[in-house]
């Protein structure tokens, strides 16, 4: 299919163009083949493999001169290539422009794959959960590598599929929407039902990502009223050295990008560590910020907020302090109390807008179902 000739991106369109064509039927005859990309696509506990997959498929049709399962330059010889290349520059564009469930960053800087100098044989195992994603990815790039299926019907499954897994989640939350269109017109939430919903939601699994927008909710409500506006959110994995960000939420005057005030999530009790690295943060910080405070969803130690607030002096008039979570929640929520819809609208649309990596398509279904039934009384 491809030669030097095509582009990278005329490959991906070529390949997304052939997918969507025959959204619900495979290209695929091997049924193990096809079971084995099926299960790359669909395993939602770890996305690395599908992203590694289609890296790998992308450099040999783009170069099929190339080994697919040495996609590390340090491998060395004329078939191996820098998957991270095709993936950084070339699928991340293609993932967004189609909102494919995929991890929103490269593959090759996950634990399991990153610093490796050898092919990606079956005979090596890469060590990463579930040890079946892995392997199968592993003797997909096999079969490819050994000509038993060309690489772009393995690309159009995945690409297929992935549309496919694309659909149904949207599916999903708009049937989750539309039943909860039905509640419109009853009584508003009150503040306390709301901090009630908010929490549940809270409670579930893998919720690390919500503290965050619960805090970036308020500010896209209440900001205007006090002239201040947020910056945009980093990314939920990224740490903070390579987002150049102060805190998880940074707030603004209106008019100014520099940083006035800062939030850093903790979804444990804030240790001495945690105020040592905020004062270090604080130090470095091009200009000088009026509050860094910490919001938990643990207990505070008196003992570590008292330390917090001795830094006033030594920071030239910067507080630092910590905050409970639904403490804040509620404070807010009792504070601005008519707009307390809005908030509740915004923090759905947060949700709903972040990225499956950072709040999972369950726990988006989850706020969904739980807001149904507190609005319908159930």
């Amino acid at each position: 299919m491809a030669t030097r000739q095509h582009t990278p991106e005329q490959i991906l369109e070529a390949i997304h163009d052939r997918a969507a064509t025959t959204p619900k039927k495979t290209v695929i005859t091997n049924a193990e083949i096809r079971q084995r990309v099926d299960y790359v696509c669909r395993c939602m506990s770890n996305r690395a493999g599908v992203r590694l997959l289609m890296s790998c498929l992308l450099g040999k049709l783009h170069n099929p001169g190339v080994d697919p399962r040495k996609p590390y330059t340090e491998i060395g010889g004329n078939d191996s290539f820098s998957g991270r290349t095709y993936d950084e520059r070339f699928l991340t564009t293609f993932i967004n422009q189609h909102r494919l469930p995929v991890n929103p960053t490269t593959a090759f800087l996950t634990p399991t794959l990153r610093n490796i100098d050898h092919a990606l044989t079956t005979d090596r195992e890469l060590i990463g959960r579930p040890r079946d994603l892995y392997k199968k990815t592993l003797q997909l790039l096999e079969d490819v590598a050994e000509n038993r299926i060309a690489a772009d019907l393995v690309f159009v499954e995945t690409v297929r599929v992935l549309l496919q897994v694309r659909d149904e989640k949207l599916n999903r939350i708009a049937s989750l929407l539309h039943t909860l269109e039905r509640t419109e017109g009853a009584l508003p939430l009150s503040s306390e039902a709301i901090v009630s919903l908010i929490g549940q939601h809270l409670a579930c699994k893998n919720a690390s990502r919500l503290p965050v927008l619960i805090v970036a909710a308020a500010y896209h409500v209440a900001g205007s009223r006090l002239a201040e506006s947020m910056l945009p959110l980093t990314s939920h994995n990224a740490a903070d050295l390579q987002t150049g960000s102060i805190g998880d939420v940074e707030i603004c005057l209106v008019g100014d990008d520099a940083v006035v005030t800062a939030y850093e999530m903790k979804l444990k009790r804030v240790a001495f560590a945690d105020i040592d690295a905020a004062v270090t943060k604080i130090a470095r910080a091009p200009n000088r910020i009026n509050n860094y405070l910490f919001v938990t969803t643990d207990n505070i130690d008196p003992k570590v907020a008292e330390y917090a607030a001795s830094f006033y002096e030594e920071t030239g008039g910067t507080e630092i302090a910590i905050l409970d979570c639904m403490g804040f929640l509620r404070h807010f929520l009792h504070l601005f109390h008519r707009v307390r819809l809005d908030y509740l609208n915004a923090y759905q649309s947060l949700v709903l807008n972040e990225p499956d990596s950072a709040v999972s398509q369950s726990l988006k279904e989850a706020f969904l179902a739980l807001r149904q039934a507190a609005e319908s009384g159930e």
